[in-house]
């Protein structure tokens, strides 16, 4: 364990609850910051994850911030404060309700954690991160949003069930924007370094695809109520301790191009080198002409609204 690193997690639903939770069960930091709405019950659950940790013989202690001025210090912030998928709702329903939510912690941890690095996980992802970006006034590689993991993880997930072996050796490949323009890669797909094109044919793959394209609002429609959050809370720990013990790991996350991919001015999911500087290096691959139009039309998908909060002269308001 890194001794000193301070994690603040902004939100105590299960997602929250659940990001914090692993990274005291982990040992990943020093310290995890609860922020939340209600004061009470992120001590109440930062108390239980404490004991938890004693349970586990880590030493992380876990406690409850009062105000923003409790993020001091952080080495990284995590945002899953949002308004929560229904059954029917796209992410896009979701926009500006929750730009107004990252808003306003982007503009507490400009003033309170000037020196963090930022990893965004409200829904629509995309967006959300470059809400986060432009009212933090963050260098690009201190703001991520986290997608690829999730969506690979998933990916590898309908691949082994598809094969029935595999299990822990299946590394997936994921781009573009998190939602249903994400753009799966099987070119990049392997199986103990076997590529997934040489163990399935190309109808099994498509349905593969759209199974990856659909996993959110399946669990979504599955619950009745809320979302998945056991799976995107482990894929965002990942990120958090690639950036502690700076492991300079490839995963695939939301970004900032700039003149990445042919694309620039925009966020989304590209496979990048993730550090103790944040998200440190965008790494090139080459890909199909049909996967660049998929990519083009997932960066229109995010530019589209982007486009909306401009309109709503969302960005323009003071800031102080």
């Amino acid at each position: 364990m890194a001794k000193g690193k301070k994690v603040t997690v902004i939100g105590t639903g299960n997602f929250g609850s659940t990001v914090a939770f692993i990274l005291a069960m982990n040992g990943s930091c020093h310290r995890v910051m609860l922020r939340g709405r209600n004061y009470d019950v992120a001590k109440g659950k930062a108390l239980d994850m404490s004991q938890a940790a004693n349970a586990a013989r880590q030493h992380t202690i876990v406690k409850a911030a009062k105000g923003p001025e409790d993020m001091v210090d952080s080495d990284v912030i995590v945002i899953t404060a949002g308004a929560p998928r229904t059954p029917g709702m796209s992410r896009d329903d979701l926009l500006t309700k929750n730009a107004e939510i990252v808003k306003c912690y982007a503009r507490e941890i400009r003033e309170f954690a000037p020196d963090s690095i930022v990893i965004v996980v409200s829904n629509p992802l995309d967006v959300m991160t470059y809400v986060a970006l432009k009212e933090t006034g963050f260098p690009k590689e201190r703001v991520l949003g986290m997608a690829g993991i999730l969506d690979a993880a998933r990916m590898a997930h309908f691949i082994f069930e598809k094969l029935e072996y595999g299990a822990g050796q299946i590394r997936a490949t994921v781009m573009g924007g998190h939602g249903d323009t994400m753009v799966p890669l099987p070119k990049f797909t392997t199986v103990a370094g076997v590529p997934i094109e040489d163990l399935l044919d190309s109808e099994e793959i498509g349905e593969i695809v759209r199974k990856t394209r659909n996993g959110g609002a399946e669990i979504v429609n599955l619950l009745g109520s809320g979302s998945a959050y056991y799976a995107p809370a482990k894929s965002t720990t990942v990120m958090v301790e690639a950036i502690l013990q700076d492991t300079n790991q490839i995963h695939s996350c939301a970004v900032m191009l700039d003149n990445d991919y042919g694309h620039s001015d925009i966020v989304s999911g590209v496979p990048v080198m993730i550090g103790a500087g944040g998200a440190e290096k965008v790494i090139p691959m080459t890909l199909k002409p049909l996967q660049q139009e998929r990519f083009k039309n997932s960066i229109a998908s995010v530019q589209e609204m982007v486009d909306k909060l401009y309109e709503l002269n969302f960005f323009n308001d003071d800031k102080e």
